[in-house]
C-alpha cells in the first residue's frame, strides 16, 4: 500500500516537472507563460495533497 501511494507521488510530481517544461517551450509572451505556470503548480499541489489523504 505504502509503495502504490510513493510510486503515484512519484509519478504526479515528474508529470509537473514535464507540463512545467513545456510551457517554458511554448511560444507565448512571459506573463502568460507565468501565469500558466502558477496554474500547473497549484494543481500539482492540490494533486499532491490528494495522494497525502490531507484534502
Amino acid at each position: 500500500m505504502g509503495a502504490s501511494i510513493l510510486i503515484g507521488i512519484l509519478i504526479t510530481f515528474l508529470v509537473i516537472v514535464l507540463v512545467l517544461y513545456l510551457v517554458q517551450r511554448l511560444p507565448i509572451d512571459g506573463r502568460m507563460r507565468q501565469i500558466v505556470q502558477i496554474i500547473v503548480i497549484i494543481i500539482g499541489i492540490v494533486s499532491l495533497l490528494k495522494y497525502l489523504a490531507v484534502w
